[in-house]
């Protein structure tokens, strides 16, 4: 598994033709937010504490993911998505990621 994660990170900059914003509308924006606390944390609270392969790892099996975050439990559901929507939605995740001078 850890395989599958590390082909997608190598070759990030190889996808990126779906447009992360639109998975989001998709598939996230029922919980997430991008800068305030909905249901779940907020994009900017991910992005200021995860990594693109962790990002990816949690929408792809967040029951198997949760404890090494720390959470206490996980009510997301696991998203079969493709290489490129997993892709374009970390990346987008990561877009709102706090400058230091926004902390």
């Amino acid at each position: 598994m850890k395989i599958f994660f590390l082909i997608l990170v190598l070759f990030s900059g190889l996808f990126g033709q779906i447009d992360g914003k639109k998975v989001f509308e998709k598939y996230c924006w029922g919980c997430h937010h991008q800068t305030s606390l909905a249901f779940g944390p907020s994009f900017s609270e991910i992005a200021s504490k995860r990594t693109e392969s962790e990002i990816i790892s949690y929408i792809f099996n967040p029951k198997l993911s949760y404890k090494s975050f720390s959470y206490r439990r996980s009510v997301m559901p696991s998203f079969s998505l493709t290489q490129e929507e997993y892709l374009s939605i970390s990346q987008y995740i990561l877009s709102f990621k706090p400058t230091k001078g926004n902390n």
